[in-house]
Formats: C-alpha cells, structure tokens, sequence
C-alpha cells in the first residue's frame, strides 16, 4: 500500500553554518562596535547575549535571515523569554524544533481527516505516517499540508508505492 512519511527535521550542520555567519556579520556591523554580543550552539539549544533589548533583537533578525538564505525555516525555531543578563545585557534561549510534537501530529491529523481524502495517518513517536490506496490521493494530503500552517516546518519523505 503507497505511504509517506510527514516529519519536522532540521540539519543541524546547516544551523551551526548559519550561526557562524552571523557571528561574523555581528562582529562587521558597525551598529555592534563596541558592545558585547554573542551567540552559541549547545547540543539543541542557541543561546543569544545582547548587549540591550535593541542588539538582542537584531541578533535574532540577523540569524533568521541566515537560516532563511541555507533553506531553514524559522519555524524550526522555539524563542524562549528574554531575561536580563549582567551588566544591563539581555539573554535568550532558543530551542531548535525536532520532531512533531503529540499535539503537533494530533492537529495533523485532524487536517487530514476534515479532507476527506482516503487516507489513514498515524503518529509514530515523533513522526506521522499516511498511507492509502491511490498516490493521487497521497499527493494530494502533501498539497494540502503544504498550504497549512501548523507552526511547525513539515517535510515529506519516503514516498512508497
């Protein structure tokens, strides 16, 4: 029976290559000489330090813009609350969404369902699976999801007939 796979991935080489450049492009700007901004990668996490509320969210500008330039959606993106750092500084964590979350996948699925199409899905841990009998009808699940917003950036793998 023909399914796919609906799964939320991000490449994490491809992050890491977008926060260098923006490391870089912060240490040009001019509008940044002399201020203390900073931005790492932990295993899941981006920690952002601005030196006021103004840097922090051009540093965040700057990133999106990155991940936008190497095919990364900042959706893949979950900003935490700013909190103020030493120093007058502000701080921001940033954690990078993978997988679809059981909530995530629910509403997915409820999308799914409200088509009409037939076609079953289910979750599986962190991904859905959709399968059904014609491929028009499987094409036509990944158009439709592809004009939803569910929050979250969606790929589709392993087409099967």
């Amino acid at each position: 029976m023909p399914s796919f796979d609906v799964v939320s991935k991000v490449d994490l080489q491809e992050v890491d290559n977008a926060i260098n450049q923006t490391r870089k492009e912060i240490e040009q700007r001019y509008d940044f000489k002399g201020t203390h901004n900073e931005i790492t990668l932990e295993k899941d996490a981006i920690n952002i330090l601005g030196a006021d509320d103004y840097k922090l969210d051009a540093v965040i500008d700057v990133l999106k813009g990155k991940l936008v330039r190497r095919n990364l959606s900042p959706k893949c993106l979950d900003f935490g609350k700013k909190e103020p750092a030493s120093g007058g500084s502000m701080r921001l964590r940033v954690e990078i969404v993978q997988g679809i979350s059981k909530e995530k996948g629910k509403d997915v699925i409820k999308a799914i369902k409200e088509s009409k199409l037939k076609v079953q899905a289910q979750i599986m841990e962190d991904q859905l699976r959709v399968t059904g009998k014609q491929l028009d009808d499987l094409q036509a699940v990944i158009a439709m999801l592809k004009g939803q917003d569910f929050g979250i950036e969606l790929q589709y793998i392993n087409f099967r007939q």
